[in-house]
Formats: structure tokens, sequence, C-alpha cells
């Protein structure tokens, strides 16, 4: 089983070795030395192996967790996602495609997204696996040539041990927090620990091997920098200097002969973020669909699937975000700066919930603390000023402190007393307590839609009993009559769709009685794009609850029967009455009671 988890550790790693790794790995061994270096890979290959053991320890599947985490964090996900996306595209632009070949950049970076975007699109993640496997290869064997063609050149000085200054050391808790936390709104490594669970192999074991390949992955490319050197030092629009296009440049200025050299940076830089391309296009793909089909709303069933689960709007985003970056000349730092600001409230929310904290996650506050840590680090960062750099991360924090307060907080055992649990439920005692006799013959009280029936000796049985099939037809009843108030205009001979039962339950609790007042009632408990779920329930004026249960409807076309996604004009004529929690029943409120 372990085997077959590292055969995961390659495409780990190269997913997360995105434009940042890539990059910055070249800055900081350049700027601050081989220890600098350390100082930022270590924290970045463990990160990733810590979410791997956390996520691979948890009792729960990743794919459960995701599905429990999408509603409060869905927004987070997905901007992460773009900026993950972003600083690849930004640093293709800008530090690999326009030192090495001038003219073109935007032509190029649109093609490489495109390219790598098809191959999320048609790719499932298990070929993806494969890929990225053979990609590694030929990526690391085109770093070991473009590495001998730089050492025989011989236009390298040696790197210091160390060159720190005030602003790398405002930069250590920035460093440690954004990487420690990054994978966590990370939609790759969640879509990769749900395959690893699914497949029966160790989520721990794939990352402890993933983030091992990864550390080796910034080390060729800091081995890269080092043999390359400072061949060129770019001054971004703040003033402050940077070395992430150095490599490029030291590339490009070799002799004219030295195509193999130029032809192995291409294909190492390429195959490197380009597996980040198609890694955020699938996981993206992956999340939206997911959440689409567990989607309540009815609105969903308007929209192609392919369409409402498609990445490329968040695509064309970091395309659109990279490309303003490049023009305004901007340093790679300020692509940085979100996952030490913006993401570390959301991110840490996220670890407490998946630890077994309760959700305390106040999104919009979270998001205004965080762009308040944004601007104190620009602030640190520019003079610099090392304080301000430092407590940037620690102030992103402060929108989490309720989720990590409320984890550290004992929460008491819930009651499992009996007489507890023989208490009825909200519904029940509201309907016991309001007389049916008070209300009219049938029609529309809140959500629920009220019918009254009265049992006489006609609807029993031969030894007394209410015949048991009589409850269904006074739910059928009140069914249709529910129907026909919501949609008086609907005509079986004009037809283009049938409403269909696909299945009935219903639970017995009591038994009606000759000449009982009864109510039924019926109303929308849930709905997706195809299926709606009508719940039930019959009282007697006098003994309350009698039974109760549910039934899901279905929409099939009049000509071939096929299954279709619910009609327009019943979503239109049911709007008032989706359930509250959805948020098309939030945002329309409630139709005045029919009665008649």
């Amino acid at each position: 089983m372990k085997l077959r988890s590292l055969t995961w550790s390659p495409t780990i790693a190269m997913s997360w070795f995105w434009g940042l790794g890539f990059f910055y790995s070249i800055h900081v061994v350049l700027i601050y030395g081989w220890l600098g270096f350390v100082g930022f890979a270590i924290p970045n290959a463990f990160g990733l192996a810590l979410f791997g053991r956390i996520v691979g320890t948890r009792r729960q599947a990743p794919d459960v967790i995701v599905k429990s985490l999408e509603g409060a964090f869905g927004a987070a996900f997905q901007f992460f996602q773009i900026a993950a996306a972003a600083i690849t595209i930004f640093g293709f632009i800008a530090y690999f495609w326009a030192p090495m070949f001038g003219a073109g950049a935007a032509i190029a970076a649109v093609m490489f997204v495109i390219c790598f975007c098809a191959v999320g699109q048609g790719l499932s993640l298990s070929a993806m696996k494969w890929l990225h496997m053979a990609a590694l290869l030929i990526a690391v064997a085109a770093a070991v040539a473009l590495l001998a063609a730089l050492s025989e050149a011989k236009t390298a000085g040696p790197v210091p041990l160390a060159a720190f200054d005030a602003r790398f050391y405002g930069l250590v808790v920035p460093t440690l927090v954004g990487f420690l936390l990054g994978p966590w709104l990370d939609l790759q490594q969640w879509q990769r620990a749900a395959a690893i669970h699914r497949e029966g192999g160790s989520v721990s074991v794939a990352y402890a091997g993933g983030g091992l390949l990864f550390l080796g992955l910034l080390t060729i490319n800091a081995l890269l920098a080092a043999a390359g050197g400072r061949a060129a030092i770019v001054v971004s629009s703040d003033g402050l200097i940077g070395a992430e296009s150095a490599l490029s440049y030291a590339v490009a200025r070799l002799p004219t002969g030295s195509q193999v050299a130029a032809t192995a940076f291409t294909i190492w830089t390429v195959l490197t973020l380009g597996t980040t391309i198609d890694s955020a296009y699938a996981a993206t793909r992956w999340f939206l669909a997911n959440k689409q089909a567990r989607s309540m709303n009815p609105l969903l069933a308007m929209i192609s699937p392919d369409a409402a689960s498609s990445p490329l709007w968040l695509i064309a985003a970091a395309i659109v975000a990279a490309w303003q970056a490049h023009h305004a000349n901007l340093s790679l730092m300020y692509f940085i700066l979100p996952f030490a600001t913006l993401f570390v409230g959301p991110a840490a929310c996220l670890v407490s919930e998946v630890l077994g904290g309760p959700r305390a996650y106040d999104a919009t506050l979270i998001w205004l603390i965080g762009f308040g840590a944004a601007f104190v680090f620009v602030l640190g960062y520019i003079p610099p000023i090392p304080i301000l750099l430092s407590l940037a991360p620690l102030i992103a924090l402060i929108g989490a402190l309720p989720a990590i307060l409320a984890f550290f907080r004992p929460r008491p055992v819930a009651s499992r007393s009996p007489v507890a649990a023989a208490q009825p439920s909200a519904a029940e005692t509201i309907a016991v307590a309001s007389s049916v006799s008070a209300l009219p013959t049938h029609g529309f009280d809140g959500q629920w839609f009220v019918m009254q029936a009265t049992p006489t000796y006609d609807d029993t049985n031969s030894v007394g009993n209410v015949y048991f099939a009589n409850y269904v037809r006074w739910v059928g009843k009140a069914r249709e009559l529910f129907f026909n108030l919501c949609m008086p205009t609907f005509d079986l001979k004009t037809t283009k769709y049938l409403v269909l039962t696909r299945s009935f339950t219903h639970d017995f609790r009591l038994e009606a009685k000759e000449f009982d007042l009864l109510m039924v009632r019926i109303r929308i408990s849930g709905h997706n794009r195809k299926f709606v779920t009508l719940q039930h329930e019959i009282y007697a004026d006098d003994r309350g609850l009698l039974g109760k249960g549910e039934q899901t409807l279905m929409f099939a076309d009049t000509t071939g029967g096929r299954l279709l996604d619910i009609p327009g004009d019943i979503i239109r004529g049911f709007l008032p009455y989706w359930p509250r929690d959805s948020r098309i029943g939030q945002d329309l409120g409630r139709r005045q009671p029919l009665m008649s």
C-alpha cells in the first residue's frame, strides 16, 4: 500500500511547485544566500507533508471533509486557485518568456494556459498522475542538462552562505505562517487526498513523499540559480531589486551555440509550471462540479452543467491579473502577499474545523482583517520595517481567534437522557397546539400546504381499521391541490413534461378513527436540479401526529420519457415555497396565504 501511495508523490510535488516556489527559490538563493533558501524551502515542504499527515489521520474521508467545508469556505478555495494560477502565469510572462524571447509574451502565455487547461479538461486525475510522473522525469533530465551547460560556462560567482538584511528578518514569520497554512486552501491537494483515500492508499505516506520530492525540486532550481549567477537584477515599480528572472537572463546570454541549454531550460520551466495549471483547472472543476451536484438552488437547472462547473472564468481572471501586474512592473512579492495575509484567517479557521473544532467563521470579518493585514505588510515591506512585516500575518490571524479559542474550549457532552429523546419536534408541537378545526378546508399556512380530511366507514377495511392506502390517497390529494394552487394554468393536454413520483415513504405512528378531523400538511423539504422532495405529516385534531413521510418527484418529457431538469415554469410557480435554507428561499420571502 505504501508503494502504491508513493506513486502519487510526483503529482503532489509538481502541483505544489507553482510560480511562487519556482521563481522565489531563484530570488532567495541569489539575494539571501543558501541559508536564506533553507529558511524558505523547509517550511514550504514541511507544510505540504503536514497537510497530508493531518488529513490522512482524520476519521472522515477527504471528500466528505470538503463537502462539509464547501459552503462556508467555497469563496476562499476559489480565490486561492485564482491566486495560484495568477502567480504562475505572471512568472511565466515576466520571469521566463520576456527575458528569454522578448516579444510575444501575451500570445505565448495564452497558448501555454490553453494547452495545459486542455490537459486538465481531457484527463482524469488518475491519468494525470502518470502524466506528471513522466513530466517529472523529463523535467529533471532537462534540469541536469542545463546545470551541466551552466557549470561549463562558468559565468557565475559564488553564492554566499547568508546575506540577511532587515527585510529578510521581517519575512521570517510571514514565510512560516503562509507556507504552513498554504496547502489547506489548495483544491489541488484536497482532490489528490480524496483520490488517494478512495483507492485505499495512505494520504500521509503520499504527502511525506511529495514533500521530499518538492524539496528536491526547489533544491534543483536553487542549484541552477547558483550556477547561472546574478546575470541580471531587475528593479520593480516600487524601486526594490529582484533576482527572479536571473536564471532566464543567464541562459539567454549563453553563447549562441548553446541551444541545448535554452531548450533544456524551456522544458524544465514549461513542465514544472504547466503541471500547476492543469492541476488547478482539474481541481477547480472537480470542486465546482461536486458543489453544483449537491446544490439545492433550482436556478442551476437553467444552466448547462458544463458551464456551471467550468473553471475557465477563474483562469481568465488569473490571466488578466497576471498581465496587469506585468504591465505595471510589479514584483513577485505582491503575488506572495495574499498567502501571508488574506488567506491566513480562512485557512486557520478551516484547520481548526478539520481538527474537530466548531465552526466559527465570519467570512466578511476575516476578509476585512486580511485586507488590513495586507496593507500593514506593504507598509513594512518597502522601507523595510521588519516589525510590521512580522505583525502582518499575526494580525490576519485575529479573525480566526474565535475558531481557535473554540477549538481549545471544552465542549459539553450531548445529553443522552431518555426524557430528552422523547421530546416532540418543534413542528409536531406547533401542529398539535394549533386546532385543526380552526383551519379552512385547504390552503397555505406559510410554507406548509394544509388540507382537512374526515375518514368515514367507507374508508375502513373488513376489520374496522381505516385502510392503510387511504393515508397515501389523502397525501396524494393534498399534493394535487398544492400543485393546482401553485400552477393553476397547468394543462395535461398541452404540457411538454410530466410530473412523476419517484419514491414515496410513510411512517405510521397512530391509526385514524372514523370521523376524526384530520389535517394533512405537505411542503417542499428539498430539491436539486432534477428532483423535488416533499415532506408530509398527518395529524388528528385530538391526538396529534398520526404519521409522516416524504416523496420525491421527477420530471420527464412527454415524448420520449427522458428525465428532465426541473422545468422553468415549475420553478417559477413554486418559488415562494422552496426551503427557507436555500438561497432562493432566503431571497424571496413568503407569499401571502392562499385559502379556498
